[in-house]
């Protein structure tokens, strides 16, 4: 693809992740529960690129990151060369947990989806790691919010805008998986989730990715509300209960 843009002259966009950040920084970073879900306690970090909006684009992205996020990462930066030894504008989006109706029901496709076509369909559901109380979060983003400024990258030509930006729901739509439960529970009704302490290398307790760049540089914010994005995939799980074996991995 990176050769074709080299070749015609187009331009190339990258849909990247939050994956591309450090694991071992966001595992060291202290979190405190409140109420049903984890928020970070940065009152003596010394980390840089996270505040109150979340995790910004200087954060460190120093391996560990996983195989996913190496490869990824790896990605950004052979298309940001290529983009500058050819001549090409590249833009890098590096997206929050992208969620909505249609999405395959499978966890490493979203698990905001997963989850609540799981509790429709009274399929298992389990709380993995962090004292197996599901405290753990995650920002989502639906994907016209995304496309608005997909829009905007591939009808701009100049050169004056950094080319690597979070994109994501933000803060106000950071939710634990305890928090989506109990959405679930007031949508659908009573549901038995179980339980599983035991952590996993590669998980973290808290991931919400700060799109203030984007803002800034292109006037972007996100405008789908989580209850909405919740909304769109409950009713969907209801229209299509076949979703979750349909779209199951081989």
């Amino acid at each position: 693809m990176l050769e074709f843009c080299k070749r015609v002259g187009a331009g190339f966009i990258l849909l990247s992740t939050s994956r591309v950040y450090s694991i071992a920084a966001l595992s060291g970073l202290r979190v405190i529960p409140k109420g049903d879900a984890y928020i970070p306690d940065l009152t003596n970090s010394a980390l840089d690129g996270i505040s109150d909006r979340g995790v910004d684009e200087l954060f460190s992205t120093t391996p560990p990151l996983s195989l996913y996020g190496t490869s990824k990462l790896a990605s950004e930066m052979l298309a940001l060369e290529y983009g500058s030894a050819f001549d090409f504008p590249v833009w890098i989006n590096r997206c929050g947990v992208l969620a909505g109706a249609g999405q395959f029901g499978r966890p490493d496709q979203g698990i905001f989806s997963y989850w609540i076509h799981s509790w429709c369909q009274q399929q298992p559901l389990k709380y993995i790691g962090f004292n197996g109380k599901g405290l753990q979060v995650r920002d989502c983003l639906h994907p016209n919010d995304m496309a608005d400024l997909l829009i905007k990258q591939i009808a701009y030509n100049g050169k004056d805008k950094r080319r690597v930006q979070n994109l994501s729901g933000g803060i106000q739509s950071s939710t634990s998986l305890a928090e989506l439960s109990r959405w679930c529970e007031d949508r659908f009704g009573p549901y038995e989730v179980s339980s599983d302490p035991v952590e996993r290398a590669f998980d973290i307790p808290w991931m919400v990715l700060d799109y203030g760049r984007a803002e800034s540089q292109w006037g972007w914010k996100p405008q789908t509300k989580k209850e909405d994005i919740f909304e769109e995939i409950a009713m969907h799980a209801e229209s299509h209960p076949e979703w979750l074996s349909v779209s199951a991995p081989l």
